[in-house]
């Protein structure tokens, strides 16, 4: 993707897999043993797994680029009541470490 193109951007589209809707700070994280997560951010990653589970008790909501309803992602944010977005397909390219965003879920 194009640096231009990312700069335009301002609207990031996916599956809405829980409802609510928060703004905090972004916080992209690709491995979560070695991660640094503060209580209120925007969890952003490509997906979910299990070892996630300590850092989605901490978010204030979480974006995927990939998942749908049934995906672990989904399914813990829907048990933690979490905003949660998936199949972004682009979120971890667009969006940068301490962007402030609001998830509208």
């Amino acid at each position: 993707m194009n640096a231009n193109l990312k700069s335009e951007i301002k609207d990031i589209r996916g599956t809405t897999a829980s409802y609510g809707n928060v703004t905090g700070k972004v916080r992209i994280i690709l491995n979560p043993s070695s991660a640094k997560f503060e209580k209120g951010e925007i969890l952003v990653t490509s997906m979910t797994r299990p070892d996630y589970v300590p850092l989605m008790k901490k978010a204030a909501a979480v974006i995927t680029d990939e998942g749908g309803i049934t995906s672990h992602a989904a399914v813990i944010c829907r048990e933690f009541k979490l905003p949660c977005i998936v199949g972004t397909k682009i979120a971890t390219k667009v969006l940068k470490d301490g962007m402030l965003v609001e998830v509208n879920g």
